[in-house]
């Protein structure tokens, strides 16, 4: 997904985002959060910067981050808030001090680990059901920016079974578990977020396998699945890697593979994008398949390849 990474495998395997912490206290050795009813810098020290949303304090090579977010704001727009106010204009960087930021304030924001990520995830899929239903420009809305890339996966994926590469928080397979009689496998690199993304699927009740796995080697056998979606995964990596992730995706799919990516001038860095799409791009990628395929636009490129 387009948010700053999440995907680094080494980061993942040193965060635990279910955790114990302290109430209202995100803390390890690299970073630590606070809400606003805390002192995040501990100290008499000035902050680096005192943004809308966040205070910044350093100790060491330890970030020290206060936030003023409130339960009702905890949602998905958390990673345009962290990337507009702290990373873009570089007062953080790198996508592990990402990943421990943003896991840092949701855990901080509501006491207790399953309380703190089911409210993140509940505002987060409420809202985008509210732009499904009044669509909104996307400035500054991650969830709206995506809302209709949802949308049209949805009404791409037909009957059966599915497989999500990629799934990072795994939004997409949550809303397609929703969907009656729809089997669905999340899979992504990070153990620790598809074991919480299996722990919020089944609070919510939903049948949801998680596999954790590089999308380019996937363990599982040939056509395991009616369905393979890889939704904004390729720009995150390197031209070898993503052939090698759709190539698998073949692999993997009965019917349908359906890939989404975002077109962009440059690569954003801040969400940890390498490179960048053109329509000729994914035509071409399409036609090296083999197989039949469509390529379109809607909120940016899609190739739709049906090997079935």
């Amino acid at each position: 997904m387009s948010v700053p990474s999440l995907r680094s495998a080494i980061a993942a395997r040193r965060i635990d985002p279910l955790a114990p912490n302290a109430s209202g206290l995100y803390a390890d050795h690299l970073v630590r959060v606070v809400r606003h009813d805390r002192a995040a810098g501990g100290g008499p020290s000035q902050p680096i910067v005192r943004t809308q949303h966040f205070t910044l304090h350093r100790r060491g090579r330890r970030v020290e981050l206060g936030h003023r977010l409130r339960p009702e704001q905890l949602d998905n727009d958390l990673a345009g808030l962290l990337a507009e106010e702290l990373f873009a204009p570089g007062w953080l960087s790198g996508s592990d001090i990402f990943e421990r930021v943003f896991t840092g304030v949701v855990r901080s924001c509501v006491d207790g680990p399953l309380p703190a990520w089911t409210t993140f995830y509940d505002n987060t899929l409420t809202r985008i059901g509210q732009y499904w239903r009044t669509p909104e420009p996307a400035v500054h809305s991650s969830i709206a920016g995506f809302a209709p890339v949802y949308r049209r996966t949805l009404d791409l994926v037909g009957p059966g079974s599915v497989l999500d590469l990629g799934s990072c928080f795994g939004f997409l397979p949550l809303l397609l578990a929703e969907r009656h009689g729809q089997s669905v496998i999340a899979s992504d690199l990070s153990r620790g977020t598809m074991r919480l993304l299996g722990t919020v699927a089944g609070a919510r009740g939903l049948m949801l396998d998680v596999l954790v796995c590089d999308a380019a080697q996937v363990p599982l056998p040939d056509a395991s699945v009616d369905t393979v979606t890889v939704v904004h995964v390729l720009e995150h990596l390197d031209p070898e890697h993503g052939d090698a992730v759709l190539k698998e995706a073949l692999r993997l799919a009965r019917r349908r593979v359906v890939v989404a990516v975002p077109y962009e001038d440059e690569p954003t860095a801040a969400y940890g994008h390498v490179r960048c799409f053109s329509e000729e791009q994914l035509a071409a990628m399409g036609r090296r398949t083999g197989h039949r395929f469509q390529v379109g636009t809607f909120h940016g490129g899609w190739l739709v390849v049906d090997p079935g």
